[in-house]
C-alpha cells in the first residue's frame, strides 16, 4: 500500500483544515487507518483512527470533539476534517494503514505502511 498525504498548510487558530490521504491498492479496505502527527523536538503521536469499514473511530484527548476522521473505500482515502484549531496543533500530519485482523491502533508500531507527511501550521 503506497500512501499520499495531502491538505496541510498554513490557518489561524480557530479555522479549519481537512486532510486527505490517498492509497494505492485494491485492499485498502482491509486496513484500519491512522493519522499521527510529530512536531518540532517532540515524538510521533497518535492522533485518529478508523476502522476498517468506518464503524469505529479513535481519537486522542487532545483532538477529540475537534478533529473528526471518515474514509471512503470506494475512493481509497481517509480524512481528517480539523476544526478549532490550536497553535499546538501544529506538526506534520502522517497517514498510516495497518491491516485490520491485527492490534494496537494507537501505537506507532502497529502501522506498516506510511505516507510522507503533510505540513499543519497554525498561526495564534
Amino acid at each position: 500500500v503506497q500512501l499520499q498525504a495531502s491538505g496541510g498548510g498554513l490557518v489561524q487558530a480557530g479555522g479549519s483544515l481537512r486532510l486527505s490521504c490517498a492509497a494505492s491498492g485494491r485492499t485498502f479496505s482491509s486496513y484500519e487507518m491512522g493519522w499521527f502527527r510529530q512536531a518540532p523536538g517532540k515524538e510521533r503521536e497518535f492522533v485518529a483512527a478508523i476502522s476498517w469499514n468506518g464503524g469505529s473511530t479513535f481519537y486522542a484527548d487532545s483532538v477529540k470533539g475537534r478533529f473528526t476522521i471518515s474514509r471512503d473505500n470506494a475512493k481509497n482515502t481517509v480524512f481528517l476534517q480539523m476544526n478549532s484549531v490550536k497553535p499546538e496543533d501544529t506538526a506534520v500530519y502522517y497517514c498510516a494503514a495497518k491491516p485490520y485482523y491485527t492490534s494496537g491502533i494507537y501505537r506507532t508500531g502497529s502501522y506498516d505502511y506510511w505516507g510522507q507527511g503533510t505540513l499543519v501550521t497554525v498561526s495564534s
